[in-house]
């Protein structure tokens, strides 16, 4: 994992871990070596290290890569990660990975990542450990490996429920005062208010949560210490004072257009729901709503004038059945989750409320009977079509309602 002497490595390694969280060291490096040698949301590298844990699955990759492929392969198998039960698919499934991460698998020095972190003041946040967001489990093997964050405070996420507020980064002064009147009245119901730091919606909605006094999450494209756009870097500090800034990838990673994209999977799966205020055709803020949709998190878009291209995209998710439509600025908020006096989640496990609505979801689950089905019969008694059938199905999971056997789907 690169130089640096192991015993001051893994002190460093404790250091930005924290006072409270007792992660192995050897394993957190492992993860950390990981971070720098995949990019964000890498299902592959995902399973792996669910099946064998970061440091065997790290260390049976490098053999591999010298030679050993065979050996991981088998390893794979034995151990039933998701695919490799039809070993020649999944044997080139898995040497393209290898092929992918072989440039940077001997450039993974732990060492130089840990104090470029420890340069600005970030601390580490590992799967499992205090402090880390379990709403970005969700992600199964496409959640971070690990997360860097400057933050005053020691955990990222306090229980309060959280609204996503994103939107075009060429806003308009209407859309300015949408998100500004959405993050104000979720700021009052004690919600903690998530975007990603760029131009536009985004730094509408974290000033307004500043100005609040509200607790606002940023999450980055690049290193923890790559602070970008570099009109933001003061309103990005601010928001690390108050809330907590996030990136996945290792400091020193630039933001570049595919870790944008990656990155807002992190934002839909941190929030409750999200709302998208002002989105052109080919606007970002698009991608982060098709993450919460995937995920079962509530979507909503705020119209605006027919003619407006900044609002085409919201238009176009209204009209496509995958947002709910804006009224009224506390419309999101009846959204979230249960919220106790002190903004706490009172029913954390209770399905979203947009899920248990969803028509879609609603036909799957009358179509299912007593015994198992499988998805051909489940479009036959919906009057779905089979791409809609695996959407509903897919949903309905994550929440809880449904599980796959050997026999098809049937009611959890």
């Amino acid at each position: 994992m690169g130089s640096g002497h192991g015993g001051e490595l893994l002190v460093a390694i404790r250091r930005i871990l924290g006072t409270d969280d007792t992660s192995d060291p050897m394993e957190t490096a492992a993860r950390v070596a990981w971070s720098v040698i995949v990019e964000p949301g890498d299902s592959v590298a995902g399973e792996l290290m669910a099946a064998f844990g970061p440091q065997r699955a790290l260390g049976s990759v490098l053999s591999a890569a010298d030679g050993a492929f065979d050996e991981l392969l088998a390893d794979c198998v034995e151990a039933g990660v998701p695919g490799a039960e039809d070993a020649d698919v999944f044997a080139g499934v898995l040497r393209t990975a290898i092929d992918r991460w072989r440039p940077r698998l001997s450039r993974s020095d732990v060492a130089d990542v840990v104090a470029a972190a420890e340069s600005v003041g970030a601390r580490l946040l590992v799967p499992g450990a205090p402090g880390w967001p379990t709403a970005l489990d969700d992600l199964g093997p496409h959640a971070p490996l690990v997360l860097w964050t400057r933050s005053a405070t020691t955990s990222v996420g306090d229980g309060a429920p959280a609204l996503a507020v994103v939107g075009s980064r060429a806003n308009t002064v209407a859309g300015a005062e949408a998100a500004a009147e959405i993050t104000s009245t979720a700021a009052d119901a004690g919600c903690t208010i998530t975007s990603g730091g760029a131009y536009g919606i985004d730094a509408v909605a974290h000033r307004v949560a500043i100005a609040a006094g509200a607790p606002t999450v940023a999450v980055l494209a690049g290193g923890i210490d790559q602070l970008y756009p570099a009109g933001n870097v003061q309103l990005l500090r601010n928001v690390a004072r108050q809330g907590a800034l996030l990136a996945e990838s290792a400091p020193g990673t630039r933001p570049t257009r595919w870790r944008f994209l990656a990155r807002n999977r992190l934002i839909a799966a941190l929030a409750d729901a999200t709302v998208v205020v002002e989105a052109g055709a080919r606007s970002g803020a698009l991608n982060t709503a098709h993450h919460a949709g995937q995920l079962g998190r509530p979507v909503f878009a705020v119209p605006g004038a027919f003619a407006s291209s900044a609002s085409v995209g919201c238009h176009r998710l209204v009209a496509q059945g995958r947002a709910q439509l804006v009224v009224h600025p506390g419309d999101p908020i009846t959204a979230l989750r249960p919220a106790t006096a002190s903004g706490a989640s009172a029913v954390p496990d209770q399905p979203l409320v947009s899920v248990q609505r969803d028509p879609e979801v609603v036909r799957v689950l009358d179509a299912l009977g007593r015994r198992a089905l499988p998805e051909v019969e489940i479009a036959r008694r919906s009057g779905l079509s089979g791409a809609e059938v695996a959407d509903a199905l897919a949903l309905a999971q994550l929440q809880g309602l449904v599980a796959h056997s050997s026999g098809g789907w049937g009611r959890a």
